[in-house]
C-alpha cells in the first residue's frame, strides 16, 4: 500500500516539475523626464497632497511660489524636506519645484519629501537603492481617524454624569 502511494505521489511530483516558476528577475527602472527635462512625481502624506518637479540645477527649492525659507519657517521642516537630497549627495546638484495642498505644514513637508523622493529616482534610477532603506519612497498611510456619531471625538465618550 506504501508502495503505491510513493509511486504516486512521485508521479504527481514529477509532473509539477515542469511547471516551476522560472525566478522573476528585479524590475528595470528607467529614467522619466518630460519635454522640459524634467522629472515629476507626487507625494502623500496625511490629508497632504504634493507635487513636484525636478530638474537640473543649483540646488533651489520652491514652494507654492515661495522659497522654503518663507514656506516653512521651521528648520526641522525645512531639514525634512531636503533629507532626500542629503542621503543621495545631491544637495546642490537639482532646483525642486512644487506645488502642496492640504493638511498642516507637517504633512505638507512628509509630501514634499516623499514625492522628491520618487522624481529623484525616476531622474536617476540608481538613487532607488540609496532611498528604499531609509523608508523614503514608502508612502506613511497613517490618517486621521473618523468621528464617530454617539462619541465626542473618533473616540472620547461624552463625559458621564450619575445625576
Amino acid at each position: 500500500m506504501t508502495d503505491v502511494a510513493n509511486t504516486e505521489t512521485a508521479t504527481g511530483f514529477d509532473a509539477l516539475k515542469g511547471m516551476g516558476t522560472v525566478a522573476e528577475e528585479a524590475p528595470v527602472h528607467v529614467q522619466k523626464l518630460d519635454a522640459q527635462g524634467r522629472a515629476y512625481s507626487t507625494g502623500k502624506r496625511k490629508n497632504a497632497i504634493a507635487r513636484v518637479w525636478v530638474k537640473p540645477g543649483t540646488g533651489k527649492f520652491t514652494i507654492n511660489g515661495k522659497d522654503q525659507e518663507q514656506y516653512f519657517a521651521r528648520p526641522v521642516l525645512r531639514m525634512m524636506i531636503a533629507q532626500p537630497l542629503v542621503v543621495t549627495g545631491r544637495e546642490t546638484q537639482f532646483d525642486v519645484v512644487c506645488t502642496v495642498e492640504g493638511s498642516g505644514l507637517s504633512g505638507q513637508a512628509g509630501a514634499i519629501r516623499h514625492g522628491l523622493s520618487h522624481a529623484l529616482t525616476h531622474y536617476e534610477p540608481e538613487l532607488r537603492k540609496v532611498l528604499k532603506p531609509h523608508g523614503f519612497l514608502t508612502r506613511d498611510a497613517r490618517v486621521v481617524e473618523r468621528k464617530k456619531y454617539g462619541r465626542a471625538k473618533a473616540r472620547r465618550s461624552f463625559q458621564f454624569s450619575k445625576r
